[in-house]
């Protein structure tokens, strides 16, 4: 199917707007639904009547709200033909047409059990057969049902919101700030190779890494350093390893938050490149994007961590892992005593360009250090329990939302570029020193059961609820003093 097989269809739409929300419905159910998600395109689709709700049709709110619907009704009439069919859905047309897919996705399941509904939204062909697998081997229905939602309010925006924004952005003829294109390549580009370094060095100071060994080798020489070698290693079955890639970071982001407090106290090195990017990010404002970036801000606020470390506390304390919850607690509590002390020591003013900003000082950003922590400690004992040549993915996925909110930070014009990289600095600093501490209590693997995946969803609907009742006054308070008449 190409474009113009699908063009009648966003004509239509264009010509009927207030079928668009059935349209994305429709394409989102099929989308997810057995062997039908295969056959038919539905990214293609669901970006083309996206873009048409965008353009004026369906509100935002709406779009994600059918795309949800739609994915998780979807799934679950998968799920249950696979319960009703079991063993003999292969030879129902038209699953007996692909029996490699069938086979393919019986091996993941096998392989992740319950959890590969949650990871299956995402992975390529075998997404829309996931659903039927976990019926047909009889998974319990309310722990489908719990992975399903979940997954479903993460799958909605990643297919919604790209054709939305473009729709939108068509729609009201946005113009871009000057230099827009080659600002942003030029960023993304120093965002790639900090990756990249980032990949190669966690690489090699992983163990049986090169430097790994190397490193190893130094300091077994000496009694202290063996002893500190020991002491610090992990107590797991399969021998200790050495938190050397979160040693390493720990004094690197250490150095550099001293070196970028020094520079912003007392030099004006940063003041260019402060006043440069906040004139950047107000040319870019828009009231289109103002309702999303504020909802990613929303999801660095102070109140959101206060909800989610008691959370997932409760929940090591409940499962016996009275380390780890020792360990998060004091990261949680340090990370808001430091930057709260080093707001108050450095009392740096913030930009002046909203309605009502935050009365605290600016530096270091407090969004930032928090989401860094919060996602990093998550990401971190996530990455624990995979193999280690896969878990810069784990640390690539979770750096996405504390970039985000850094980034609306910055679009907002509630900080200075300087508060969002002494934020970053001085989170993974933490994060960083709270893993190497916790490493040799590290007895016993993390693994995933029912009451993670609860407190998960508790902590996503306390989440989406603060951010539901919140966002009208954030609207209000974010609002760029530019907007207000004399």
């Amino acid at each position: 199917m190409n474009l113009s097989d699908i063009q009648p269809l966003i004509n239509g739409l264009q010509a009927h707007p207030n079928w668009v929300a059935f349209a994305i419905f429709s394409i989102s159910f099929v989308e997810s639904l057995a062997v039908a998600g295969v056959i038919v395109p539905g990214v293609m689709l669901l970006f083309m009547v996206a873009a048409v709700a965008g353009g004026g049709a369906l509100s935002i709110e709406a779009s994600l709200f059918w795309a949800f619907a739609g994915a998780v009704s979807g799934d679950g009439l998968s799920f249950f033909l696979g319960r009703y069919f079991k063993e003999s859905i292969a030879t129902v047309w038209p699953v007996r047409r692909y029996p490699q897919l069938l086979d393919s996705g019986t091996r993941f399941f096998d392989k992740h059990g319950g959890k590969s509904v949650l990871i299956g939204r995402f992975v390529g062909p075998i997404r829309p057969i996931l659903p039927m697998i976990a019926g047909m081997l009889q998974m319990p229905p309310k722990k489908f049902f719990i992975f399903n939602i979940v997954s479903a309010i993460g799958w909605a925006p990643i297919y919604i919101l790209p054709g939305f924004l473009v729709g939108a952005s068509i729609s009201l003829d946005i113009e871009l700030p000057p230099h827009f294109y080659p600002v942003l390549l030029t960023a993304l580009g120093v965002l790639s190779a900090t990756y990249i370094l980032f990949v190669r060095l966690q690489w090699g100071l992983q163990q049986k890494g090169r430097s790994y060994n190397y490193i190893k080798r130094i300091l077994m020489q000496y009694h202290f350093t063996q002893q500190v070698w020991k002491g610090l290693s992990n107590r797991r079955a399969d021998g200790g390893e050495f938190p050397l890639p979160s040693l390493v970071l720990a004094l690197m982001t250490l150095t550099l938050f001293i070196l970028v407090a020094q520079a912003v106290s007392y030099t004006h090195w940063f003041d260019v490149i402060n006043h440069q990017t906040s004139t950047f990010f107000s040319l870019l404002r828009n009231p289109l994007y103002d309702p999303l970036v504020i909802v990613i801000t929303m999801l660095g606020d102070p109140k959101v961590y206060y909800i989610a470390f008691p959370i997932f506390v409760s929940l090591l304390l409940f499962r016996g892992f009275y380390a780890a919850a020792t360990h998060i607690s004091l990261a949680g509590i340090a990370t808001a005593l430091i930057t709260h002390g080093l707001k108050a020591y450095f009392d740096i003013a913030r930009p002046d360009l909203v309605i009502n900003g935050p009365a605290s000082a600016a530096f270091p950003s407090g969004h930032t250090s928090g989401s860094v922590v919060f996602l990093g400690l998550l990401a971190a004992f996530i990455a624990q329990e995979i193999q280690q040549k896969k878990r810069w993915m784990i640390y690539s996925l979770f750096s996405i939302p504390m970039l985000l909110i850094g980034l609306s930070r910055l679009y907002l014009g509630v900080h200075w570029a300087s508060d969002i990289v002494g934020g970053l600095l001085l989170g993974l600093c933490i994060c960083a020193l709270t893993r190497v501490s916790y490493s040799r209590y590290d007895r016993q693997a993390l693994t995933l059961d029912m009451f993670t995946i609860l407190a998960v969803g508790l902590w996503a609907t306390s989440t989406v609820l603060y951010i539901w009742l919140g966002l009208p006054e954030a609207l209000s308070n974010y609002q760029p003093l530019s907007n207000v008449k004399p």
